[in-house]
């Protein structure tokens, strides 16, 4: 058979074409996960955006144009520290802020910050001019935007969530525009974008308020659970109390029985100054050992009790700063058994049904098969502003920490746990938080989180193409 060379160049193309193809095939995806290890999640792209990115306002708007026009969703995170999906979207554009950027203004009492800065970074900014974040999260990994977007809270009191310290907000919205929001401009985005989840927009940097750093002492005090309540509200309210929580006992035969309160108190400035904010304390490595052999465990439940109640005391040299008491990484509680994973839920309860709550949990977590490890309770003021708000009334925060089976039973045991506490917390007017496994049933959602359809609506209004999407967006808003 005779062979022309027009059947070798098109023989040859189509091989090379083949060829291409195959490699296209066997590429391997982009696929991230969050904090519960439970959400493999592929990606068309990963934009990860570090300190010294060249002209980053002009390289976002690409971003969302591109994202755009190939109709592509987009969500926006930092630490990725959510349990739900809530800053991962399939086959969508993730974009990761990492961006060192924080300047003071010592009259006004503020900084302002870039929202891919972690909080790390921001009390190495505010520490040597003597300040410390008004309110930020329980730990310093995660990023200042992705606070804001959550709403999260802390230690610090009397203080709401974090945006009630936030004085204003610069946005970038689907089109690539950029606005000011404050409570008294553009108001409605602000309200929106504060614990909006990424959904509404944007965050590029923030004005958020600063306090003075001191020097603390701590003050334990242990008590009949049914005590506490109470005695928390008031010392909260106490204005020499600039930080507080508390703890309960875990095990399961005296399930939420005792408590502990911990209040910090404002020490004299020592002569030479205040110590530095180091990120990791004498004890941590002893902390994490005992923290995570309570898993299966119960002896090591009433260990940790003791310990924590009798020994922590006299172990701890007692003072640390503000900004060292904020500055503890996520490292120091590491899970590192990969067939399991540590899961959050958090409740807010009002002080007077706080007694309800303990009862209904005493009747619901000890019998659960998942692994209970600690309960850390907080002091939340009520926060006005938030569309998606979870403290429209004064709260006790109860955060707490499970250890669950990475198997199908261990899943099937939390929605189960998670669907329990979610209708105890709204039979006695509570709310639960939004940023982990999303487990809760929409009419769950519906009744705690009444504003949920406007929040959608108005999502819509200002992102009709719907850019900005995330897991979340897609289970509960999007219907």
């Amino acid at each position: 058979m005779k062979i022309s060379r027009r059947d070798v160049v098109a023989g040859l193309g189509a091989l090379a074409i083949s060829a291409k193809a195959g490699s296209a095939q066997t590429q391997q995806r982009i696929i991230m996960n969050d904090a519960s290890r439970l959400n493999p999640t592929p990606l068309f792209r990963h934009w990860h955006v570090r300190s010294g990115e060249a002209d980053f306002i002009a390289a976002l708007r690409r971003e969302l144009k591109d994202a755009t026009a190939a109709r592509r969703a987009v969500a926006i995170g930092a630490a990725r520290h959510s349990m739900g999906g809530q800053s991962l979207i399939r086959n969508g554009v993730a974009m990761t802020f990492d961006i060192d950027q924080c300047e003071l203004d010592r009259a006004a009492k503020t900084y302002r910050v870039h929202a891919g800065t972690r909080w790390h970074q921001v009390i190495a900014h505010l520490d040597p001019a003597g300040f410390s974040p008004a309110v930020m999260q329980s730990n310093s990994d995660f990023g200042v935007g992705a606070t804001f977007s959550v709403n999260a809270h802390g230690w610090p009191t009397p203080y709401g969530p974090f945006g009630s310290t936030a004085r204003s907000i610069r946005l970038m919205l689907a089109d690539g525009s950029i606005v000011t929001c404050s409570r008294t401009e553009n108001a409605e985005l602000f309200a929106l974008a504060m614990g909006g989840y990424g959904l509404i927009g944007v965050i590029l940097d923030l004005e958020v308020e600063m306090a003075e750093n001191m020097l603390l002492r701590p003050n334990l005090e242990a008590m009949p659970a049914g005590e506490f309540a109470k005695r928390f509200i008031t010392t909260a309210n106490d204005p020499a109390v600039p930080m507080i929580y508390g703890r309960l006992n875990v095990e399961r035969e005296k399930f939420f029985s005792e408590a502990l309160l911990v209040s910090w108190r404002k020490e004299p400035t020592p002569a030479a100054g205040l110590p530095p904010p180091v990120r990791r304390g004498a004890l941590t490595g002893i902390s994490r050992q005992i923290y995570r052999v309570q898993v299966g465990r119960e002896w090591g439940k009433s260990l940790r009790w003791f310990v924590e109640r009798s020994l922590a005391p006299m172990l701890a040299d007692g003072v640390a700063t503000r900004n060292r008491l904020m500055n503890e990484p996520v490292l120091n509680l590491e899970n590192r058994d990969r067939q399991r994973t540590d899961i959050l839920h958090e409740y807010f309860v009002s002080p007077d049904r706080f007694g309800e709550f303990l009862e209904g949990c005493r009747r619901i977590i000890p019998k659960a098969s998942t692994e209970f490890l600690n309960v850390t309770l907080r002091h939340v003021k009520r926060d006005p502003t938030s569309v998606l708000s979870f403290a429209t009334t004064d709260r006790i925060a109860a955060v707490m920490s499970f250890s669950q089976k990475v198997n199908p039973n261990g899943e099937t045991d939390m929605i189960r746990v998670t669907e329990e506490l979610i209708d105890l917390v709204g039979s006695i007017g509570g709310s639960f938080y939004l940023p982990y496994r999303l487990h809760a049933r929409p009419d769950q959602l519906a009744r705690i989180y009444p504003e949920a359809q406007r929040f959608a609506e108005r999502k819509r209004h200002y992102d009709p193409g719907l850019l900005f999407q995330n897991t979340m967006w897609n289970t509960y808003f999007n219907a």
